[in-house]
């Protein structure tokens, strides 16, 4: 049973980073002509990475409701691809 439950959620968090709605935050990562942005979730990120949640803690939404957006021009779109999965 416990398999299961960590396969699906495994599998959730998968979807998390297609959702194309439910987002909160989006990362600019690579230098031009090699820029990707990614579409993610600031408490998945935080939890999951205490590197982002460094980067992030000075980056949370404002009382406007706007995304925060964050650039990472150091990190190439295919390695922050792997970092994110």
């Amino acid at each position: 049973m416990s398999t299961q439950f960590f396969s699906k959620l495994s599998q959730n968090y998968i979807e998390l980073l297609k959702d194309d709605e439910y987002y909160d935050i989006t990362i600019e990562v690579g230098e031009d002509p090699n820029v990707k942005i990614f579409r993610a979730h600031m408490n998945i990120l935080c939890y999951r990475s205490p590197y982002l949640r460094r980067i992030l803690a000075s980056n949370k939404k404002n009382k406007d409701n706007v995304l925060a957006h964050v650039k990472l021009p150091n990190i190439s779109p295919e390695i922050f691809q792997i970092i994110i999965e």
